[in-house]
């Protein structure tokens, strides 16, 4: 599937119930498009970004794909009860949420899965050098989640957001008409909070000096060689620079409006860490998670043990080692906040 957001677009994958094969979906234009991928950005720098948002919640880049006629869930594809969709972290590429994916539609969601501009399938990094990470947040996430409305009108809708997907839920991106969302290691990404020395450096390292060098040398940032996962446009990589030298991350940005938009969350939450994780510690997470002042917010902390592995970090809960022991939780919790049947 195609999603428009201002000159761009949104690649992605839907999974219905009933099997793993996803389903194509009619972009604006009514051309058959099949289903692809997921992507994420940012900014600060050399790198001009586009407009700031308003104070507030910033209203999303037109997303208009043809909605498609309202359907009952007991008329829609293979009867799914309820719709997610999953916000990917920065520069993970979408199939990292398949097995994830899978499942829940295994278990009766529809799932929607999806790069953001720039990284994956939606589109090269270089011609997107000029996306930030907020413009993921603050376009991306609510066009995703305004297709999944429209597509599915008459389901409960509930989201999972990953490191920077929770975060633009946080910030009360995508949330229109949730009945809630789950967030998995979103945290407040302040390297000096790092408490492994070895990995602060390389994440310092990163941060500060090679992928900076690269954005403004290259355009983009070959997240690859570095690390990271996929290439991502430079102003995504200068906006994630800037934020992670200050101690309250983008709260600490006073155009990102963060406090305000947080306090607009009203819906129940589930905040899910991982004691392994380098980055994504429990007091970072907090960080995101104590502004939700107005939310009803829990939080689930798993070990390796927990999910009988040795490991699971930052990315391993959408692993199917993992998966198989950690997911029926999640399943089970979504469906009990959109009020169907586990």
């Amino acid at each position: 599937m195609q999603i428009s957001v201002g000159t761009g677009a949104i690649s992605g994958t839907l999974r219905l119930p009933g099997g793993n094969v996803p389903e194509p979906v009619r972009d604006r234009s009514g051309s058959n498009v099949p289903a692809a991928t997921p992507a994420e950005n940012q900014s600060g720098g050399n790198v001009p970004g586009p407009n700031q948002p308003a104070p507030g919640r910033p209203t999303p880049a037109a997303a208009r794909p043809e909605p498609a006629p309202p359907t009952s869930a007991e008329h829609a594809p293979n009867h799914p009860k309820a719709a997610v969709v999953i916000h990917p972290a920065t520069a993970v590429p979408e199939r990292l949420y398949n097995g994830f994916a899978e499942y829940l539609a295994g278990e009766g969601f529809a799932v929607l899965t999806y790069d953001y501009r720039g990284t994956g399938a939606s589109g090269a990094a270089k011609e997107n050098r000029r996306l930030r990470m907020r413009d993921w947040m603050d376009d991306d996430v609510p066009a995703t989640a305004e297709w999944m409305r429209e597509r599915f009108a008459h389901l409960p809708q509930v989201a999972v957001g990953h490191s920077l997907g929770g975060h633009a839920l946080a910030l009360n991106n995508g949330t229109e008409g949730l009945q809630g969302f789950m967030t998995v290691a979103s945290h407040a990404g302040v390297s000096a909070a790092i408490p492994n020395r070895t990995e602060r450096a390389r994440v310092e390292l990163i941060l500060r000096v090679l992928g900076p060098g690269a954005a403004r040398l290259l355009g983009y940032v070959p997240g690859r060689k570095l690390g990271l996962g996929e290439d991502m446009p430079a102003a995504a990589m200068l906006e994630w620079s800037k934020w992670s030298r200050t101690p309250g991350y983008f709260f600490d940005d006073p155009t990102m409006h963060a406090r305000e938009r947080t306090a607009q969350v009203r819906t129940k939450v589930l905040c899910v860490g991982l004691d392994d994780d380098p980055w994504a510690t429990p007091e970072q997470i907090g960080v995101i998670s104590r502004q939700l002042v107005n939310a009803k917010v829990q939080t689930r902390t798993y070990a390796p043990a927990d999910a009988g592995v040795t490991a699971i970090g930052h990315m391993g809960y959408f692993r199917r080692g993992p998966g198989a022991v950690l997911w029926p939780e999640a399943a089970a919790w979504l469906a009990a906040t959109a009020g169907v049947a586990a």
